[in-house]
């Protein structure tokens, strides 16, 4: 049975991750109509594994005596300046996220639910995976600097890493 600040925290973590999931959407169709498709591939497989996250802590908590509600989001950004813009965002984006996430832990330790520590291990794993992620491609494009060639090579690179980790099954 799950205390009511632990639930409450994890209520506050799904909404976390619905917004990620409309951020990165819009991100995705930005990404899109600017012509390039293997950013707005990417970001539209990101959108949906935040959406996963989403559900897995829904059911978590639903099926330890909670009730996960489901609430409204703030409407995401549309419009980003440019490609590096975009990608500092979603890094900041995930920093904040990962703090949320050891808010949580912290909670959890607090109040001795080792369950919901346990839990949520596989979240802190996964946050360093989207942080390192986001870190590299904001590398990689900050490389490119104004390069028109570099920036298309890039959209096809991303691409590819887009295939490998839906064939990895990262979730």
């Amino acid at each position: 049975m799950l205390s009511k600040s632990i639930e409450t925290a994890l209520n506050k973590q799904v909404r976390i991750e619905a917004e990620s999931s409309q951020i990165y959407l819009s991100m995705a169709c930005w990404a899109e109509t600017k012509g390039f498709e293997g950013i707005a591939s990417f970001m539209y497989l990101q959108s949906d594994e935040e959406r996963t996250h989403m559900l897995k802590l829904i059911k978590y908590l639903n099926e330890r005596g909670g009730h996960a509600t489901i609430t409204e989001l703030k409407a995401p950004k549309t419009k980003f300046g440019d490609f590096k813009e975009m990608f500092e965002e979603l890094y900041k984006h995930e920093l904040f996220v990962s703090q949320s996430i050891n808010d949580l832990v912290h909670i959890a330790l607090e109040e001795r639910d080792y369950a919901t520590h346990n839990f949520l291990q596989w979240y802190v794993a996964e946050q360093i995976e989207e942080e390192a992620q986001a870190k590299t491609i904001l590398d990689k494009i900050n490389l490119i600097g104004d390069d028109k060639g570099g920036l298309y090579l890039f959209d096809r690179d991303i691409q590819q890493l887009n295939v490998q980790s839906s064939v990895g099954g990262k979730n």
